[in-house]
Order: structure tokens, then C-alpha cells, then sequence
């Protein structure tokens, strides 16, 4: 957020007005000359009660500034404190409070009662003074050391750990930043289904009836109710019912890096875990829903809330109908009391104060108000498109233009169901309102997943009648309520609610030129794609993630459309390119469905086109179902790649062919690592440093095979060099921890310290989980070494709690620490038990600060702030 001139931090001056006012002026001007504003009762003349008027100018301010003398101050006629304490009481807790106390003589019992228990209250500063003068200056003094600590502490960021903030971005619950109003009830209902013996709950209605907001609200609600987590799965871009799984795992943290099936990682990380997942838009996709009843078997201790527009008809499913809010009886006359009882014209008011402030329901405007809202039925998008509008109309203009406009409208769309037609209606109505150019805008991003930027809106300009006017008529359509505005990952996005998306394609497709956006779509995030992907090869490689995970829907949705419109080779070519990315976030599964429906199409294809959906049809059975068959397969992807011309990926795919034969259950060792070392060779030539590192941890696997430690650590050693010299921290981790393993094999515990330091912070960096989960192993097999029981234990615990989250159950990691582990306990029982125990309590940020020195704390809190 840029705060505007007139928005600058906001200090609360409390104080009695008469006896005080020399001291008010002095604080006055203390604020304003660090360029503040003083917030005080009597800048300004209001037409409220005294105690309205000091409660709202303290929900506004950031800081309370108190200065006491000798009177309590007045209490008010029916009250029973003065405004003094009133409005000490009301400061929140979590609000700066700087306290000034002035040295007299006498003070009244009341004020000295009170000064005490602000003496001992630990969120408040407290100093004394004599006079005006020096009033003013220890202000000044306290408020800019004051603003130097919160810019200090913004700076250094505090690691993430508390609340949410373990749970991975693109599943915390959304933050509503408009009040939820009418749905008391209804929270309530569904919460009591979901803690009672229901443990699938659908909730079912129209588009634009509240169904995702309610389910954001209950999840809020319950968020205590579910000790394990309350994960948020949007599934509106989400069209291939193959993309169930994928998705939730990706919600959740599980990355499918091929080594184990889906359901198996689900499966363990929901296992014995009290979860709520929320499944959000899933009528898209309601075929799937026998694959979400085997999750539901398979994760006995997961709830499951729904919402779609379609019963999922299941076994277990409990069906709660989202109704309409309220609105008042039809002819019934138009009074302020009737009004506010119906929870569809609060609402209206609500937003329409908040459109438009000093907006107010009046025995002028309520017949008005109470029309519009019977006119929408209720529905609650509908009243807010049309509350968006007082800016620019009346109630009254509004209620007539929906009476002309409405029956028509509707009349249009007779096949919808009857809600369904006035939402539709109200949409049309609301963009009809528009300038031509702004409703061409609106359709034109109906061709955006999920979220998207505003240099993407800009790249999709060309040509359009919108073309160089996209900054103006994107704030003219989130000023009418059609865009949303938000931040992510540190930057500002856009996006659109899922119905006024699906109302903005149907309008393409009614022009016909669906396929034409759509076709921009991708050209734009082919180019994105060619631009960044060079970079996950190496320096850059951590923003570049970070990029690519805020722009992960539209890529995802690019992909599906040239698939599609059987644009196979550019499907593919973006597919390859991001091959790190695929690899690093764990999206293989994904990526396998595409990739499939490719190779099912009877089509013409380039070799290259072929070679790639090979490849990653491949690679989950390399690691899951190793056979002659999956060797011999990427053979024929070797050839397919070197025949298209691309030596690189040729060599990527010869590494893959020689893990595979690794992989094998009796392999040929010997060929294997001839294989290999031709494959770091065929990279090095190429110049491809990434392929050329992981295919030397593979190396040093042989050779750990074979039992030569001094190999295997020279691979590592070598992997890692090069890793670090291109900036490439996902291999420089993976190489990390494996020599770190040996290095604990060797006894050398100070040089494996050091190295799980890094691994962690490249891990933390990247935000890649199993990382995390090996560096904590790793220096928890140091602390054990040392005699340190209680925090080998406590280490053990948080990394045991990672792998239980992302589903990653491969025994051969655990031996990095198990060893070490035993050891210490048997040594120290009673120490382990209890780190172990006070393990299960921590959170991450505080498992890092556990395991980290001091001296690489900093760069920690750097990179976890960014998630």
C-alpha cells in the first residue's frame, strides 16, 4: 500500500481539553513536526455524541499518546468513567501507547488510580514531565525512536511461525477486507456440522449467493477446531478432473517430485492429522468427486468443506443450501426499522458508506434501498455491484434503472435458473454502465486464471479498443467491483470473482473471439516463460520461483489451451522450459496429465514435441515402477531429442536414462556409472551447469553404492562447486545434504555443520520444504553428537512434523540422523523424550532459531519473510 499525503500516521492525543491545553498544543505540535497528524476531539466540529466521535478517531489512529495532570476528567450522565479512561480502555491492546504524567502537587484519587494501573500494564510506555517545553520534546524524542523501531523491525522481518504463517501461501484462507454481513446463523450451522460427526459438508447455491465467503468465514471460525490446519483450495481455473489430486497437493506443500505416487504422499501427510480442507468452486470438476472420496477414506481424520453449484452426490456428503440474504416483504412500506432488519439492504449500506463516505440510509433514500435490494433477491454480489454504483447515482436512479433493466435481461437468459438470471441480469446491468472501452477490458480478462498482472493486462492490449488505457479502466472496474485488487509475495495482483470471469469469457465467446484472447493469453506467457526460464538454471533462480509461483495459474491455464487448440509443440516447448520449475515445486503430476493428453491426440508433432511428453510421461515410473521398459523408453527419448537437433535436453535425457538403470532392482552398476560420467561430460559441453550438478549427486550415489565414501564425497564436493558458481541453490542444497550425510559418517562434524547451515538457508530461501526437513535432520545428527539431547530432540520432532506434512516417507532419508539420534538417547533418555516433546510445540521459525548460530539467523528471517 502507498499511503496518500493526507493518510500519514495517525497519533490519538488523550488528554482533559481545559485544564490540559497548554500541554494538547505542546503534544500537537510534537506530531506535526515529525509530519504526523495529531488526532484530537476538538479539531473539528461533528455531529455526534462525544463518545462516538473519540471511538471512531481511535479505531483511525496507530498511535495513543496520554497526558494525566490533576483531573480525572468529566463523567458523563449515566456513565460511570470519565472520557479519559474511556478511551485508555479502548486503545488496543496491540497499539503503541507513550504516556506522559505531569509533576503537581495534588491529583484526584480517581486520576491516580488510574495512573497506577497503567503503571502496571506492560503494553504502555510511561514518563513523567514538568512542563509544556519539555512535553514537546520528549514526544518528538519518543514517537521517531518509536518509528525507527517499527522501520527497524518491518526491515529485519520476524520469522514466519505463528498462526497461518507455516501454512504454504497458496492455501491460507483469504483475508476478506470487506465486513461479512447476514450470515451469523449460517457460520454457526455449518460450523457445528463440520466439529459434529460430518465430515463432508457441500455448500450448494447459485453463483454469486456467498458460498466461498461463507466457507472463508467458517474456515476462520474453525481455525482453533482444527489443530492440525485449515488449508483454502481454490479449483476455479481447475478443469481436468486429473488435476484434483495435483492440486490439493500443491496446496498443501506435497510436491510430487515422481518418487512416489500422489495418493500415497497425501495419504501420509494426512495421516492421523485433525485437517480441514476446503474445496472451493468444485462444480467444474464434479466427476472427481469418486477420487475425493478415496482421499476421504484414505484420511480418515480430515473434514472436508465444499462449495459447489452441483450436489456432489456421495456417500457422507451433507448438503447446506446457501440462501439469499433477507430483504424486506414486498409492499411493505418503506421504513428505517424495516430496513434494518433485512441483512441484504445492511449490506447495501455497508458497501455503498464504503464506496461513498457520509453515505447514510435516510427516510429520503430507505424505499429506495429496500427496492433495489427485492429487485436483487437477495443475492448478496448483486447488491454489492449495485451499491458500488452510489458514487455516481442515487438510490433512487439506481432502483429505476434496475426496474428498466432486469426484466429484459432476464428475459434473455430464460435457460438459468432463476437466481441464476438476475445475477447474470445484475452483471449485465452493472457493466451496461460502463464506457464502452472498460466493458471491453472486463471481457478481455476473462481469459486470466485465478490472478494476474497488470503488465500482463497491458501485453494482452495490443490491438484491443483498450489499448494504452488499461491502468484507467482497471481502477474504473474496481471501482465498480468488478476487480479485485491484492498483494502477493510482495507484489500487487489482480483478479477477477469466479462468476464475473465466467461472465467475462461468455461474452468473448458470444463475440467470437474466446480463442483469440485465449491465444494472446499464451503467446504472452510463452514469451514470460522464454524470459525467465533461463534463470532457474542459476542466479536468479530464487525470484525467478517467486515469479513464477505468482503467475502459476495462467501458466497452467496456457498450457491446457494449446493443448487444446492442438498448438502441441508451443504446449510443449513451455512445458520444457520449465522443467526446473516442474522439478523444484514438485509438479510433475500435473504436468503428466498435459502432457498424456498430448500424446493422445492423433496429431502431427515435432520429435522434440514427442521427446518432451516422453519424458515427463517417464519420469514418475522411473522412480515408482523402475523396469527394463521405462530405460528403454528414455532411450528412445534420447534419440528423439538428438535427432530434433537439441543436444542439451539429449543429455538431460541420457542422465535420466542412467539413473533409471540406478534404479533398477538388480542393476548394472558399472554401466550405470559409465552412463553418468558420459552424461556430465555431454552437459559440461553444453554448458548446462544445472544438469551437469545433479547428474554428479547421481554419480556419487553410484559410488556410495559401491561403498567408496571418497568418491561419493568428491562427486558431492564437485556437484557442489558448480552448483554455487552458477547461483544455483536448489542443487547446491541437494548436493549439501548428501555430503553433509558422509561427512557425519567420517566423524567430521565441524565441516557437516557448516554445510547443513547453508542447505537450510538455500532451502528456507527457495521455500522448498523436503529441503528443510533434511537440513534440520542434519543438524540435529550434530547436536547429538555434541551431547546435546534435548535439542537433537526437539530438531527431530519439527523435521518429523515437515515429512508428516508434505507426505515424504523415503526411509533411506532418515539415516542422516537416526544413528546419532540413538546414541543421544540412549545416553540421555530423559533429554531426548523431552526435546522431542517440546518439539511437537514449535514452530518454524522457532525450530530455526533452535538450529541455527546466531550468525546466520539474519539471512533466515530474510528468506522466510518472503514466503
Amino acid at each position: 500500500m502507498i499511503r496518500t499525503p493526507d493518510q500519514r500516521i495517525r497519533v490519538f492525543i488523550s488528554s482533559t481539553l481545559r485544564e490540559s491545553a497548554p500541554e494538547r498544543i505542546a503534544a500537537r505540535a510534537a506530531v506535526e513536526r515529525l509530519g504526523l497528524a495529531p488526532v484530537m476531539f476538538e479539531l473539528g466540529a461533528r455531529p455526534h455524541p462525544p463518545r462516538a466521535l473519540y471511538r471512531s478517531y481511535l479505531q483511525q489512529s496507530d498511535v495513543f499518546v496520554g497526558v494525566y495532570a490533576e483531573s480525572y476528567g468529566w463523567v458523563a450522565p449515566g456513565e460511570e468513567i470519565s472520557g479519559l479512561e474511556d478511551e485508555y480502555r479502548l486503545a488496543p491492546r496491540d497499539m503503541p501507547k507513550l504516556i506522559y504524567v505531569k509533576r503537581v502537587a495534588r491529583r484526584e484519587e480517581r486520576l491516580d488510580a488510574l495512573i497506577g494501573r497503567i503503571r502496571d500494564d506492560d503494553t504502555a510506555a510511561y514518563l513523567p514531565f514538568d512542563d509544556p517545553a519539555e512535553l514537546e520534546g520528549r514526544i518528538a524524542t519518543d514517537l521517531a525512536v518509536l518509528l525507527a523501531e517499527r522501520f527497524d523491525e518491518s526491515r529485519r522481518g520476524a520469522l514466519p511461525g505463528d498462526g497461518d504463517a507455516d501454512t504454504v501461501l497458496a492455501a491460507r484462507v483469504p483475508t476478506p477486507y470487506t465486513a461479512t454481513i447476514g450470515r451469523s446463523a449460517d457460520i454457526a450451522a455449518v460450523s457445528a456440522l463440520l466439529t459434529g460427526d460430518d465430515r463432508l459438508v457441500s455448500l450448494i447455491g447459485p453463483g454469486g449467493i456467498g458460498k466461498s465467503r461463507l466457507a472463508i468465514e467458517v474456515s476462520r471460525s474453525l481455525s482453533g477446531a482444527f489443530p492440525d490446519g485449515v488449508y483454502f483450495i481454490p479449483l476455479e481455473n481447475v478443469l481436468e478432473s486429473g488435476l484434483l489430486l495435483p492440486t490439493i497437493a500443491y496446496c498443501l506443500g506435497i510436491r510430487d517430485n515422481g518418487e512416489a505416487s500422489l495418493e500415497e504422499r497425501l495419504s501420509r501427510a494426512l495421516e492421523g492429522r485433525r485437517v480441514l480442507l476446503v474445496l472451493d468452486n468444485f462444480e467444474q470438476i464434479v466427476e472427481a468427486a469418486p477420487v475425493l472420496m478415496r482421499l476421504f477414506t484414505v484420511a480418515p481424520d480430515a473434514t472436508f468443506l465444499v462449495t459447489s453449484r452441483i450436489v456432489l452426490r456421495v456417500r457422507g456428503e451433507r448438503v447446506y443450501d446457501v440462501q439469499a440474504l433477507t430483504v424486506p416483504e414486498p409492499n411493505a412500506p418503506a421504513t428505517l426499522d424495516r430496513a434494518a432488519a433485512s441483512t441484504a439492504c445492511a449490506l447495501f449500506v455497508d458497501r455503498a458508506t464504503a464506496t461513498k463516505p457520509g453515505f447514510a440510509l435516510t427516510d429520503d433514500n430507505v424505499g429506495a434501498v429496500m427496492d433495489i435490494c427485492r429487485r436483487l433477491e437477495g443475492l448478496p454480489l448483486a447488491v454489492e455491484l449495485a451499491a458500488a454504483k452510489v458514487r455516481m447515482l442515487s438510490p433512487k436512479a439506481i432502483a429505476d434503472r434496475l426496474g428498466q433493466a432486469l426484466p429484459l435481461l432476464t428475459a434473455a437468459v430464460r435457460d438459468l435458473p432463476d437466481r441464476h438470471r438476475t445475477m447474470r441480469a445484475t452483471l449485465e446491468w452493472s457493466v451496461s454502465l460502463l464506457p464502452h472501452d472498460h466493458r471491453a477490458l472486463l471481457e478481455d480478462l476473462g481469459v486470466f486464471a485465478e490472478r494476474f498482472t497488470l503488465e500482463a493486462v497491458e501485453a494482452l492490449g495490443q490491438g484491443r479498443s483498450w489499448d494504452g488505457q488499461a491502468v484507467d479502466a482497471l481502477a474504473s472496474l474496481i471501482d465498480s467491483s468488478l476487480v479485485t485488487q491484492t498483494d502477493m509475495a510482495g507484489r500487487g495482483v489482480l483478479s477477477l470473482l469466479a462468476i464475473v470471469r465466467e461472465y467475462a469469457i461468455g461474452r468473448l465467446k458470444e463475440h467470437g473471439e474466446a480463442d483469440l484472447m485465449r491465444g494472446a493469453h499464451a503467446d504472452y506467457y510463452l514469451s514470460l516463460v522464454s524470459t525467465l526460464a533461463p534463470r532457474l538454471r542459476g542466479d536468479g533462480q530464487e525470484e525467478t520461483i517467486a515469479e513464477l509461483g505468482v503467475q502459476h495459474a495462467n501458466l497452467r491455464a496456457a498450457v491446457r489451451h494449446l493443448v487444446y487448440v492442438d498448438r502441441l509443440d508451443d504446449a510443449a516447448s513451455l512445458t520444457w522450459s520449465l522443467l526446473i520449475y516442474w522439478w523444484i515445486m514438485g509438479l510433475f503430476a500435473a504436468v503428466r496429465v498435459w502432457m498424456l493428453e498430448l500424446l493422445g491426440k492423433d496429431k502431427p508433432i515435432r520429435q522434440h514435441t514427442r521427446a518432451v511428453a516422453w519424458f515427463f510421461a517417464l519420469w514418475g515410473e522411473l522412480w515408482q515402477r523402475p523396469a527394463q521398459e521405462v530405460v528403454a523408453g528414455l532411450g528412445e527419448v534420447v534419440r528423439l531429442f538428438t535427432e530434433s537437433g537439441d543436444e542439451d535436453a539429449a543429455a538431460m535425457a541420457f542422465a535420466a536414462r542412467a539413473t533409471a538403470r540406478v534404479q533398477l532392482a538388480d542393476p548394472d552398476i558399472d554401466l550405470a556409472e559409465r552412463e553418468l560420467t558420459a552424461a556430465v561430460d555431454r552437459l559440461h559441453a553444453v554448458g548446462n551447469g544445472w544438469g551437469e550438478a545433479i547428474s554428479r549427486v547421481s554419480l556419487a550415489r553410484v559410488a556410495w553404492l559401491r561403498g567408496s565414501i571418497d568418491d561419493a564425497l568428491s562427486h558431492l564436493e564437485r556437484a557442489t562447486r558448480i552448483a554455487a558458481g552458477g547461483g544455483d541453490l536448489f542443487t547446491r542444497s541437494i548436493a549439501g545434504n548428501q555430503r553433509g550425510r558422509l561427512l557425519i559418517v567420517r566423524g567430521d562434524t565441524e565441516e557437516a555443520e557448516r554445510v547443513f547451515v547453508r542447505t537450510l538457508l538455500d532451502s528456507l530461501r527457495l521455500h522448498h520444504e523436503e529441503g528443510i526437513a533434511y537440513g534440520l535432520e542434519g543438524l540435529c545428527a550434530i547436536a547429538a553428537a555434541r551431547g546435546e539431547a534435548r535439542r537433537a530432540g526437539e530438531l527431530s520432532a519439527v523435521a518429523s512434523a515437515i515429512r508428516h506434512r508434505v507426505g515424504v516417507f523415503d526411509v533411506e532419508a532418515f539415516t542422516v540422523h537416526a544413528l546419532s539420534l540413538d546414541a543421544a538417547r540412549a545416553a540421555d533418555p530423559d533429554g531426548v523424550a523431552a526435546g522431542e516433546a517440546a518439539g511437537t510445540e514449535l514452530t518454524l521459525a522457532e525450530a530455526v532459531a533452535r538450529a541455527l548460530p546466531d550468525a546466520a539467523l539474519p539471512a533466515a528471517r530474510e528468506a522466510m519473510a518472503r514466503w
